[in-house]
């Protein structure tokens, strides 16, 4: 632990800032319609970003600058550089969409700069002010990429709603965090946790308001049910190219602030939270797959799929600390953070597959839109077929291993609630499977709408099948990643 520097302990943010705004700058100057310069600027700067922040995970060192308000350490390194990966293979995926609807600007590339930056920020935070800084620097720029299509009307409709319910849930976390301020007396999330383990704080009543209010907007945050509203709107209204961007990175901030507030500052108060969080995790895997199932729009399916996916996630999180033992929380933690990080890289890919459909004057937003494509293009439908099976946790697919890490983390605690908990999961996944199969069966057996071949940029093919190729490399050989999770977490915990 060492307190160094406050500029060496952000050298990744300081260049994303430095570059985003040169990148705005040089912007400015760009005649070229396919904005190459501004492109190829923001993918080096990503590729630049991410291997520092492995680096600096490689090194294990965790620092502590500006007053302890912010740390760098493993778990903030590996999920930022994760978050840097997802964003660069989002704008690979978005640029030929972008270009067809008049969405290649310098604003999208700028906005996934500054989204990023705010990502990274709520990552390193250390501090209640810092978690609330890089939060709002996140939404507000996502918010303008949602409604970068001016005069579309079904994409200023979802930017509205995002930014009203994205409101809400900051003045829910906001007041939550306020509250346990003036119960604890500190902003500084160490220094919270040093006060609930002290003893019982004379505000208590306070403390677990603030606690409840918290996991509220965590909870609008991460999707999950009842504070999902805004999920399928969103999904559904926003140009796919941002629905892409919204699905990626934003889902790992959200984790890194929920173990940063709820297990570094309040394990003292796990009875308090880790209930409510079961029942998000329940009420998430019952209404997301439930309602995912009734779908035909295919972006719409897949948001509810995000909600369901979210509850699996939040299920790891329930089983770190037992019997006021902290025993399983590495177990715990780790399989849920191998779960956000491999539902991300699947779904990147997913929502890639529905851009490379997408076409000038056409939108694949339709179940039915996907119709033929094993005899369209076989190799790309093998490839979203590896998608829908490890959403769906079929093996050999990662989606499988990630699933089972968080019911092995659930079993581990060989109490009976926990194999209820785990048996409930199972069940309603296999439930929830009938929806992703249903994809596949019309990819490869129902009659084609469109006989053309899909055409697809080198670039995008390419990363596509590195995509896919991961999610089943992944899934083949899962060890190496989530031992890394287990490092991250550990060292998180320790510190």
């Amino acid at each position: 632990m060492n307190n160094v520097n406050w500029l060496a302990a952000i050298y990744p943010e300081v260049l994303l800032l430095a570059m985003g705004c040169l990148i705005a700058l040089v912007d400015l100057w760009v005649t070229d319609e396919q904005r190459r310069p501004t492109y190829w600027l923001t993918q080096l700067t990503l590729a630049v970003v991410a291997g520092m922040h492995f680096y600096y995970f490689n090194r294990g060192d965790t620092s502590y600058a500006m007053q302890g308000m912010v740390v760098a350490d493993p778990m903030g390194h590996l999920l930022a550089g994760f978050a840097c990966v997802a964003t660069l293979i989002a704008l690979v995926y978005a640029r030929p969409y972008a270009a067809f609807r008049e969405m290649l600007k310098g604003e999208l590339f700028i906005l996934s700069l500054f989204a990023l930056l705010g990502i990274s920020v709520m990552m390193s935070a250390n501090n209640f002010l810092v978690v609330y800084l890089g939060l709002e620097l996140m939404s507000l720029s996502l918010y303008a990429l949602v409604a970068l299509r001016r005069d579309h009307a079904v994409s200023t409709e979802a930017a509205m709603k995002y930014f009203v319910l994205g409101a809400l849930a900051s003045g829910f976390l906001l007041y939550g965090l306020s509250m346990i301020y003036g119960a604890t007396g500190s902003l500084t999330i160490p220094e919270v946790f040093n006060v609930t383990h002290r003893g019982i704080p004379p505000n208590m009543s306070v403390l677990v308001f603030g606690v409840v209010f918290v996991v509220a907007g965590l909870a609008f945050k991460l999707g999950a049910a009842p504070f999902h509203m805004w999920v399928p709107d969103v999904y559904q209204g926003a140009p796919t190219a941002v629905t892409l961007l919204i699905g990626g990175a934003p889902k790992l901030a959200a984790f890194a602030i929920t173990v940063r507030l709820l297990v570094e500052g309040m394990s003292r108060m796990a009875v308090d939270w880790q209930q409510m969080l079961v029942v998000l995790s329940v009420m998430s895997l019952l209404i997301g797959n439930l309602a995912a199932i009734a779908q035909s729009n295919l972006k719409r399916m897949l948001a509810y799929s995000t909600i369901a996916n979210m509850g699996f996630m939040l299920l790891g999180m329930t089983a770190g600390v037992v019997n006021n033992s902290t025993a399983w929380g590495t177990n715990a933690y780790s399989s849920a953070m191998f779960y956000v990080i491999t539902y991300v890289l699947t779904t990147l890919g997913t929502f890639g597959m529905v851009i490379l459909l997408s076409r000038q004057g056409h939108e694949a937003e339709e179940i039915k839109d996907l119709a033929g494509l094993g005899k369209r293009s076989p190799w790309f439908a093998l490839v979203m077929t590896m998608f829908m099976f490890s959403l769906a946790g079929v093996p050999p697919t990662v989606g499988f291993y990630a699933k089972l890490a968080v019911l092995q983390a659930l079993v581990a605690t060989q109490l009976p609630f926990y194999l209820w908990l785990a048996g409930f999961a199972v069940v309603v996944s296999l439930v929830g499977a009938f929806y992703y199969l249903r994809v596949v069966k019309v990819m490869f057996f129902d009659a084609p709408t469109d006989t053309a071949p899909l055409a697809a940029p080198a670039d995008v093919r390419f990363v596509m099948t590195l995509n896919g190729a991961a999610v089943l490399v992944f899934g083949l050989l899962p060890g190496g990643l989530l031992e890394l999770c287990k490092v991250a977490i550990r060292q998180a915990l320790a510190t």
